[in-house]
């Protein structure tokens, strides 16, 4: 077989094989991305849930949220973020949710509808 054949031939081959390589790395990447914001989504919901269970406020709450969850983008909002009860009464158990609408920086799928949810007991 001559160089010429041979090189055309793995010309073919890197065509064949570019856009699905390209394809596995951009969803590696998706799948990165989605799995970091949720567990930041988690961790504020925590953050929230703690402070709610300490001070009874949720405005309290909501900056403790909205404060580890910094590296979102856009950042969560005050209706992102939802409460289990109006007041956090000594004994009772408290849940913080936050939604989150995760577009996709490809545009291929999505957006993905995700949810950070923390829970504790009141009264610290």
């Amino acid at each position: 077989m001559s160089k010429s054949l041979e090189r055309g031939a793995v010309a073919v081959e890197f065509a064949l094989l570019a856009p699905i390589l390209i394809m596995l790395l951009l969803g590696i990447m998706e799948f990165g991305r989605a799995y970091n914001v949720q567990v930041t989504l988690t961790n504020a919901a925590r953050e929230g849930v703690r402070a709610m269970a300490i001070n009874n406020s949720q405005t309290t709450a909501r900056a403790a949220a909205k404060n580890a969850a910094t590296q979102i983008r856009p950042a969560l909002a005050d209706g992102n973020i939802a409460f289990s009860a109006a007041n956090c009464a000594v004994g009772s158990q408290m849940t913080v949710t936050i939604s989150y609408s995760l577009s996709t920086m490809t545009g291929i799928a999505g957006p993905f509808a995700m949810t950070g949810i923390g829970t504790m007991l009141c009264g610290g």
